[in-house]
C-alpha cells in the first residue's frame, strides 16, 4: 500500500508551479523627536528610500506612544529608528537623554526594537533645503520635522547599502 500523497498548497498566483518572489525588506519607521512635534518617515518596501509621513503634534507621552505604535503597525515596520540629538562634539546633553528615555519607553510600548541614530545637522540641513525651495516661513515650520526624519532615515538606509547589511539593526 502506497503512503497517502499530501496535496501541495496552490502557488500564490493560483498557477501551479508559479511562485511570486518578493524583494521587499523589513520597513523602518524613523522619528525626529522634538519637544513640540515628532517628524515621521518610513522606508519603502525595497529599503531604498525614505518617505515623509504626517508630523505628529505632541500631546503627552502616553498618547504619543499610542499614535506612533499605530503608525508602526499600519506601515508594518520591524524597527523604529530614533534620531539621537548628540552635541557637535559627540557628547550627549539633556535633550539626548530625554530622547533616549522616550525611545526606550516607545520600544516597550510598541514591542519593536528601537535604534538610536546620530541626527547631527539633519534639522539644519532640512531648514537649508526648505529655505532654498522658496516656500513660506509658515510652511517651512510645518515641514522641517518631517524632512529631518526623512534625512535621518535616508542616511541610515544609505549606510546599510554601503555596508552591505540587509537587515535593519544588524
Amino acid at each position: 500500500m502506497k503512503p497517502a500523497r499530501q496535496a501541495e498548497p496552490p502557488a500564490p498566483s493560483g498557477t501551479p508551479g508559479l511562485s511570486i518572489v518578493s524583494n521587499s525588506k523589513p520597513r523602518i519607521l524613523a522619528l525626529d523627536v522634538g519637544t513640540r512635534r515628532i517628524g515621521v518617515a518610513v522606508s519603502d518596501e525595497l529599503g531604498l528610500t525614505a518617505q515623509g509621513l504626517e508630523t505628529l503634534e505632541r500631546r503627552n507621552n502616553r498618547e504619543d506612544y499610542a499614535a506612533l505604535s499605530r503608525v508602526a503597525a499600519q506601515r508594518q515596520v520591524s524597527m523604529i529608528l530614533v534620531g539621537n540629538p548628540v552635541n557637535m562634539s559627540g557628547t550627549e546633553g539633556r535633550q539626548a537623554e530625554s530622547v533616549r528615555q522616550f525611545a526606550e519607553a516607545l520600544s516597550a510600548h510598541s514591542g519593536l526594537p528601537v535604534k538610536m541614530w546620530d541626527e547631527r545637522l539633519t534639522t539644519a540641513e532640512a531648514q537649508r533645503v526648505l529655505r532654498q525651495s522658496g516656500i513660506s516661513i509658515q510652511k517651512r515650520a510645518r515641514a522641517v520635522d518631517r524632512l529631518a526624519a526623512v534625512l535621518l532615515l535616508q542616511s541610515y538606509l544609505d549606510s546599510l547599502a554601503l555596508s552591505g547589511e540587509t537587515e535593519p539593526g544588524a
